[in-house]
């Protein structure tokens, strides 16, 4: 009987268009998400309801379902649904992203806020929730990229199509470092994601860090003050965007800033749906949603472009081995640690070359220069191992040669790898080393 009301409702809806609507009522409301009637057998988990209240237009999206109803989430940052509403569904979430999106500031939902006029829709539909590429039929990940940031181009050096998290605390950098990540030449488009940021860093990066490249630039924008939903949909849309853009052969980099934000949003969602903590507070879907999302990065399908993913990773409580950090870390190809003790003493980018990898560098570096970044990671961990034993007075010069070395030359090493925001972009990171290390 229920599979013959399906077929029924699809044919009608698709015969009548606007004349039929798949519809309930509110029947619980809490804080954090609603309980709906009577839409049970026509509703999957990611469709979208709609509703109105006291004049207001809300959406929300279906979390869970089950035989008693329908537990829906709603994008605002209050559910103004009462006892009896009507709930009618809109169907699963799409955008229709368009080349000349570039240059402009969307919200989570693809609408525009930057004040510009109406967004133009492409001729094809991007899915939020679309599969990553067949692994298989992916393209290899081969052409170096410069990115201008000298620690990074001589340490850990990027390809494109390549996926990389920056790892830190709060206010250790990271967001300084993916503004200078969005200047870097090389890339067709560039989608950025600000999820969970502060409203007022918003304009402050739009207008500072990215502005030289806000022309071939994708902003999406979902603040701190947003709700739940709003923040966990909006590295789907600007993955969506990155994916029409993927498809139409352009290289793009991709910058989410930041993926644990993202992680807290749907932890708050799948609790609303009634799923179990299992670490630290983070439900099982949690750990499934975040390599779904990730995965979808990369290099695209052999003749396709590719999106090269930098990721930032908020620390809680600068615990590197936070199950969240854990488990990104684990889905990349690469990961940059800043260190708040390396921030302290004035160094940026605060990255820690010792903990920064790589999976790609071979791809990148030269023979000659894999084996003199093997000889200067060996010179920095001897330099930091003996620090507290030189501090102490307990070392005395002339004792061991290659310590003597490292102590001469690893300050100038580090000196070198200092960048601000505003400087120049570094085009050969090798040769600049090399005239510090002269001078």
């Amino acid at each position: 009987m229920t599979d013959a009301i399906e077929r029924l409702e699809r044919a009608m809806a698709q015969a009548n268009g606007h004349l039929v609507q798949v519809g309930g009522h509110v029947r619980e409301v809490s804080a954090s998400a609603c309980r709906i009637g009577g839409v049970g057998p026509f509703v999957r988990l990611g469709d979208r309801m709609g509703f109105e209240q006291d004049g207001k237009a809300q959406i929300g999206e279906i979390v869970r379902i089950d035989a008693a109803g329908a537990t829906l989430k709603t994008f605002g940052p209050r559910i103004e649904a009462g006892i009896g509403t009507r709930v009618f569904r809109l169907g699963a979430a799409e955008l229709r992203p368009d080349p000349s999106w570039k240059g402009r500031v969307i919200d989570a939902l693809g609408r525009p806020i930057d004040g510009a006029g109406p967004l133009a829709e492409g001729a094809v539909a991007a899915p939020l929730d679309a599969d990553p590429p067949a692994a298989f039929g992916r393209a290899r990940v081969r052409r170096p990229l410069v990115t201008g940031v000298r620690a990074l181009d001589l340490f850990t050096p990027l390809c494109a199509g390549q996926r990389i998290g920056i790892f830190a605390g709060s206010g250790v950098g990271k967001s300084t470092l993916l503004a200078m990540l969005a200047e870097a030449e090389g890339f067709d488009s560039v989608v950025v994601a600000l999820v969970g940021e502060r409203g007022r860093e918003v304009r402050e990066f739009l207008e500072g860090p990215i502005a030289k490249a806000r022309e071939r630039s994708v902003i999406v924008v979902s603040t701190g003050d947003e709700s739940p939903m709003m923040r966990r949909q909006a590295p789907k849309v600007a993955l969506a965007v990155a994916e029409s853009f993927r498809d139409r052969g352009e290289s793009v980099l991709l910058i989410v800033d930041s993926v644990t934000r993202y992680a807290h949003a749907a932890r708050d969602v799948a609790l609303a749906a009634g799923e179990p903590a299992v670490a630290r507070g983070y439900p099982p879907s949690v750990f499934s949603d975040l390599p779904r999302l990730l995965e979808r990065a990369g290099p695209g399908l052999e003749g396709q472009g590719s999106i090269t993913g930098v990721f930032s990773v908020l620390v809680d409580g600068d615990d590197h081995n936070d199950p969240v950090a854990d488990a990104i870390r684990g889905t990349l190809d690469g990961h940059v640690v800043l260190d708040r003790a390396i921030a302290e003493q004035g160094r940026y980018p605060a990255m820690d070359l010792l903990g920064s990898i790589s999976r790609l560098a071979s791809e990148v570096w030269t023979p000659d220069q894999r084996d003199l970044v093997r000889k200067l990671k060996a010179m920095m961990a001897r330099y930091e191992e003996t620090r507290d034993l030189r501090l102490m007075g307990g070392y005395r010069a002339g004792t061991d040669a290659e310590l003597d070395q490292a102590i001469g030359l690893v300050p100038k090493i580090y000196e070198a790898m200092r960048q601000e925001p505003g400087q120049a972009p570094s085009r050969d990171a090798f040769l600049e080393l090399a005239q510090s290390l002269r001078g």
